[in-house]
């Protein structure tokens, strides 16, 4: 029986976790923004905020093809990888969090039959990286999206949703 992937119904759950990889990789760029900024005196902002987006890019595997952004790549390539070296010391707040995004990146790229190498090989970076925390388990998809929530509110870069009492509730079902 061959099947392919238009033959089975979209999920709603794919989208979902990828917009928990996003507010991920939001937070991530806030911190190596801010942090590059005092390592980086001599920087504009413009270049740092490059420098940042180049950083994140490299370790999602999401590079900006447009001619501007890989001539600064290359151009910046040693202090990209340094950087990538450098991450879990410092921002090891976000080392769980990366590590989990980055298994759901390679989840939702092997789902949507992407090739699986592309997944495997960002996963080996981080652990080559010291990123990819290996005795982490992958965790299930509604605790992957509460901390990508909870990390987002914290960041202030989304409202975590509110919880309703059950007062408030039933006027809604009616």
């Amino acid at each position: 029986m061959d099947t392919k992937k238009s033959d089975y119904p979209e999920s709603r759950l794919i989208p979902v976790l990828r917009e928990g990889i996003c507010v991920v990789q939001m937070v991530l760029f806030k911190e190596l923004r801010l942090l590059l900024t005092r390592k980086h005196p001599d920087r504009d902002s413009l270049s740092v905020s490059m420098l940042t987006g180049a950083i994140t890019n490299e370790l999602f595997g999401t590079l900006n093809m447009e001619e501007k952004f890989q001539d600064f790549r290359r151009k910046n390539r040693a202090i990209i990888e340094q950087q990538l070296l450098s991450l879990t010391q410092e921002v090891p707040g976000l080392t769980v969090p990366l590590t989990d995004a980055l298994r759901m990146q390679a989840l939702c790229d092997s789902s949507e039959g992407k090739e699986d190498t592309a997944g495997a090989k960002l996963l080996n970076q981080a652990a080559e990286i010291g990123l990819l925390l290996q005795e982490r388990e992958l965790p299930l998809p509604s605790t992957f999206m509460t901390m990508a929530r909870t990390l987002g509110d914290a960041h202030q870069l989304i409202i975590a949703p509110a919880k309703r009492d059950q007062e408030e509730g039933q006027g809604l079902i009616q």
